[in-house]
């Protein structure tokens, strides 16, 4: 497989370093020599310094070869020209763009197969809006993927100093808690464990479980987890992710959203319909205070400054919030926003690389998550005729030593696996699996 990165800023480098590991033949394109020069000392790729809408450089990258083109730049006109010349004059198969002017992002029409064919556009900021609002639903998860409509679940879940399941085997949790679950990821600190049955739970230990979405509630109070439901929201920063957040929740809970650029809340005060503004800053201590931080159940930073969400969301929680989740886009500060304790940790560079790598794998592939800083993947794979794993037990089927499958979703049931179980042609597979174990696992849906 060949694919051409346009843009070396922070996403192009992660989808490129997943993508390396892979031996995936990757040429990148920026017209910023020094960032290619840095990533080219770091990863085994082809680098061309230029400007991603233009022909000349598309055809010294081998464009006419490519299998799927990435524009990730930070200019979605940029990005669409570079879409345009992979369709019209290279015909590369798949062209995926990164947009996140609401204009071009919502005219279907313009990115349709008729025009620019782009499939799929990515907006950061409305994916990461969303990705906050699921946590928000369920409240007691540090993390929300949603299968099946939602049906499917996927929970985070920190485990508590007081729960029942600190220094207990695995093999013994069914017995404790008297429910039927797969821990499909441990994930302690920056190590990330495929569960086996003598593996043991820990305090803070965050464990990632598909859920049918009515037991979520029940189940996280059997580990000792507890939430409050989300009435009262203070949202800092009204850049794009705050104004989504907001204009979803308003007519069904309260809203304040901070934010110190004045022509922003003027934006804000006059798109939004019950939603507070104020005028301030997220990590006024006073203001807090005045506007009665202990009361509210969810504190959401979402500026475009890393240090000043991680800052604010912890004098938050200090202060009464009930729920902090924190918007950080540097992943070397992310495991470190987890061990200052917010419960909540996003990044929209990681969310779009997530998204990217749907289209990389091989195999029926419905839906991919990668968590852990992009350490994990999660995924629901289609049960394909092609497949070697078609009509044989679980028990019969050489899996991966570092994968496991969490669910099967059949007819709209939804199955926790013991080795017995049969997977049928069209069934739904919800895959946890550490990289090393990716390859063995497209082999055997291929």
């Amino acid at each position: 497989m060949r694919v051409i990165i346009v843009g070396a800023g922070e996403v192009g480098y992660n989808i490129a370093k997943f993508l390396a590991s892979e031996k995936i033949d990757i040429v990148m394109i920026d017209r910023d020599g020094e960032k290619l020069r840095n990533i080219s000392e770091e990863l085994d790729i082809a680098t061309i310094e230029g400007e991603g809408s233009d022909p000349s450089v598309f055809k010294e990258a081998g464009a006419k070869n490519a299998d799927i083109l990435i524009a990730v730049t930070n200019s979605d006109e940029t990005n669409m020209i570079a879409c345009l010349l992979g369709k019209a004059l290279f015909n590369v198969k798949r062209r995926i763009a990164r947009i996140r002017n609401p204009d071009y992002f919502f005219n279907k029409e313009l990115l349709g197969k008729n025009y620019l064919d782009i499939d799929p556009a990515i907006n950061p900021e409305l994916e990461t809006a969303n990705a906050i609002l699921r946590i928000l639903e369920i409240p007691f998860a540090t993390e929300v993927i949603e299968f099946e409509g939602g049906k499917v679940v996927v929970a985070g879940l920190k485990i508590p100093k007081q729960s029942k399941v600190n220094n207990k085997e695995l093999k013994y949790l069914r017995s404790i808690i008297n429910k039927d679950f797969i821990i499909g990821i441990i994930e302690r600190n920056e190590e990330i464990i495929i569960p086996r049955g003598e593996d043991v739970l820990k305090e803070g230990d965050i464990i990632y479980i598909p859920l049918k979405r009515e037991e979520a509630l029940e189940i996280s109070q059997a580990f000792g987890i507890f939430a409050y439901p989300t009435k009262k929201v203070m949202i800092v920063g009204g850049g794009r992710i705050g104004y989504y957040i907001a204009r979803a929740l308003e007519e069904k809970v309260d809203v304040k959203i901070i934010e110190k650029n004045e022509e922003k809340c003027k934006f804000l005060s006059k798109h939004l319909k019950k939603s507070l503004i104020l005028h301030g800053d997220g990590t006024d201590k006073q203001l807090l205070i005045e506007e009665n931080i202990k009361d509210i159940d969810a504190y959401i930073t979402v500026s475009g400054n890393d240090e000043m969400n991680i800052m604010a969301a912890l004098l938050a929680k200090k202060l009464g919030a009930k729920k902090v989740i924190a918007l950080v886009n540097k992943t070397d500060y992310i495991s470190l926003a987890y061990e200052l304790g917010i419960q909540s940790v996003l990044s929209s560079r990681l969310l779009t690389a997530s998204i990217i790598l749907r289209y990389i794998r091989k195999g029926d592939v419905l839906s991919l998550t990668a968590i852990a800083e992009n350490k994990v993947e999660i995924m629901e794979v289609l049960g394909s005729y092609k497949s070697s794993i078609i009509n044989k037990a679980l028990k019969d089927i050489n899996f991966p030593k570092n994968a496991v499958i969490g669910a099967i979703v059949r007819g709209g049931e939804i199955i926790i696996p013991k080795g017995d179980d049969v997977i049928k042609e069209g069934d739904k597979l919800i895959i946890f699996a550490l990289k090393d174990s990716i390859k063995n696992i497209e082999n055997l849906l291929t």
